[in-house]
């Protein structure tokens, strides 16, 4: 197998895949100091400013590491909707797929000294088409990773499932890392995984904490999810927080239950609820010369008023439209899965300093 470079798996969705790559990538650097980023089959896509459709990671890990490879070589498959049906059409051919990962990985490979290869959801997707993850990684020749949610069962049972397809493909993993676990539960699964893992001899490399940042969507991500454009405050675009409150009772109910950091939820009619929350910011900034870091979706059929719209604009707060009702809006945004953007420096930094301090580099 190749020792320069690794295929990192995961379980399913939502595991943080992405979030474990960053930090791998940025540790690989510290000793290998070229590392090399391949994605070689994407699914959820985004298009470059040339115009080209590749997969959001690349260009997240291609804008943030700054690496000088093209998109579309960092990203050489896409599945755009109706692929999978072009491909049953005979539309695709599976070889073709296979030779555009080929010249990506020759190109890569050749220029670093090490490469990171980051799969797609769990180690089976990609079978329709013939390109599951175990099956890339062993035309690669490369040894996986797999990453898994934080637990004792329920993660050793998901693994089972991706071990037997990577055992079926003949595809050596060389280790797994635990994400998202609980602090309070992490000594404990430290002693007794390693354990679960002995009866297929594969270390665990990491385990890594639970970081409420990298949940907590921004309301750049509210704004995407909506597509609504900011009212104001766009410059705080990046703004995380610690409570989202659904606000459609009483005024002096909200008065009691005012906190800092947290994002307003309320019909744009409840020009009493904006007008609070605007006073709330300007007497803290002005008696404590501090943030109330708030912001506020306003909801419902029609837009606020221009007059209210000019209120809140004197402010630094970030402040959306979405034209659904309260109910909708919160559920969509307690549903949400927030990804990592390439602009959200902080979330990206957090994930790279929590991954690199958890994870066991020699052991990799």
């Amino acid at each position: 197998m190749n020792k320069k470079a690794i295929f990192v798996a995961a379980t399913g969705q939502n595991v943080g895949k992405t979030t474990l790559c960053l930090g791998l990538l940025s540790g690989l650097r510290k000793r290998y100091g070229t590392v090399g980023f391949l994605k070689p089959v994407g699914q959820e896509l985004v298009k470059t400013h040339d115009g080209h459709e590749v997969d959001k990671d690349a260009v997240l890990f291609k804008e943030y590491f700054e690496l000088t490879s093209p998109y579309t070589t960092i990203s050489p498959i896409h599945c755009p909707t109706g692929f999978t049906r072009s491909f049953l059409d005979q539309k695709v051919a599976p070889e073709s797929l296979l030779e555009r990962v080929d010249t990506a990985w020759t190109k890569l490979s050749s220029m670093h000294s090490y490469m990171l290869v980051e799969g797609t959801g769990h180690v089976g997707v990609g079978s329709l088409f013939h390109l599951n993850n175990a099956k890339v990684a062993k035309h690669l020749g490369l040894d996986m990773v797999v990453i898994a949610t934080g637990g004792i069962g329920s993660a050793f049972d998901e693994l089972a499932l991706n071990i037997e397809m990577c055992k079926s493909q003949g595809v050596n993993v060389k280790g797994i890392i635990l994400n998202k676990v609980l602090p309070e539960k992490r000594e404990m699964i430290l002693e007794y995984f390693p354990k679960a893992l002995q009866r297929w001899n594969i270390p665990l490399l990491g385990c890594v904490p639970f970081a409420p940042l990298l949940s907590r969507p921004s309301m750049k991500d509210f704004s995407n999810l909506f597509k609504a454009p900011f009212l104001c405050g766009e410059a705080k675009a990046f703004r995380h927080f610690e409570e989202i409150r659904l606000v459609a009772g009483s005024l002096e109910s909200y008065y009691d239950e005012m906190k800092p950091n947290q994002l307003i939820i309320t019909p744009a009619c409840r020009e009493d609820i904006i007008i609070a929350t605007v006073g709330k910011h300007v007497r803290q900034l002005h008696e404590k010369k501090e943030d109330w870091q708030g912001g506020l979706i306003l909801t419902g059929q029609h837009p606020p008023r221009d007059e209210i719209v000019h209120r809140i604009q004197g402010l630094d707060i970030p402040v959306l439209f979405a034209p659904l009702c309260s109910f909708d809006v919160m559920k969509k945004v307690s549903t949400f899965n927030a990804k990592i953007l390439r602009e959200d420096t902080e979330k990206v930094q957090e994930a790279i300093h929590t991954v690199e301090n958890h994870v066991n580099f020699d052991l990799l």
